[in-house]
């Protein structure tokens, strides 16, 4: 038996990463962007999206935002949802 936990149990701990980043608006960020696009993911997105919770807020949401290069390992479809900001939803 693998050490090695499954997709299922990785997306379970993105999702938690994802909406526990230390700032409200880095939660809705990044936590929205999880909720909106993460059942699609297979092994290599979550690979991606993984290597993207090691980062620091600021410099993902500046990514996001567009306001800040986005290093080339990020780049390309993956990121360019993200920076259409369609998933935010912001409670009243």
């Amino acid at each position: 038996m693998s050490d090695m936990p499954t997709l299922k149990t990785r997306k379970a701990r993105a999702k938690f990463r994802a909406w526990h980043r230390g700032t409200r608006e880095a939660d809705y960020m990044i936590g929205g962007y999880f909720d909106r696009y993460h059942e699609t993911w297979g092994e290599k997105e979550m690979d991606w999206f993984e290597d993207l919770l090691a980062e620091d807020d600021v410099d993902v949401m500046a990514w996001g935002l567009k306001t800040q290069a986005v290093p080339e390992r990020f780049e390309g479809e993956m990121i360019e949802k993200m920076q259409r900001l369609d998933y935010v939803n912001i409670p009243s």
